[in-house]
């Protein structure tokens, strides 16, 4: 998996290694789903984060989603926004 550009902004440079490679793995993991994927999907990650103690504040998922959003493709906004909702309505 290459190095995105994202993980480089000073924006998130304050978030854990860990945390950052953990969201990039599951926004490249999550192409191509259907909403109705994406909520199953969402499950079974969240299961590995609390696996891997991982946990992320309310103010570092926004930052990260805004940061991510500045360096991805319409097609990786629409799958992020897609994650989102799908989070929104579990």
């Amino acid at each position: 998996m290459e190095h995105p550009k994202w993980m480089d902004d000073p924006a998130v440079a304050h978030i854990s290694t860990e945390k950052l490679e953990f969201l990039h793995s599951l926004v490249f993991e999550s192409k191509g789903l259907s909403q109705k994927e994406m909520f199953s999907f969402l499950m079974s990650v969240m299961k590995k984060a609390k696996e891997k103690n991982i946990q992320f504040k309310e103010n570092e998922m926004n930052l990260l989603i805004q940061t991510i959003k500045k360096y991805s493709s319409a097609e990786e906004i629409a799958t992020i926004e897609k994650m989102v909702a799908a989070k929104k309505k579990g």
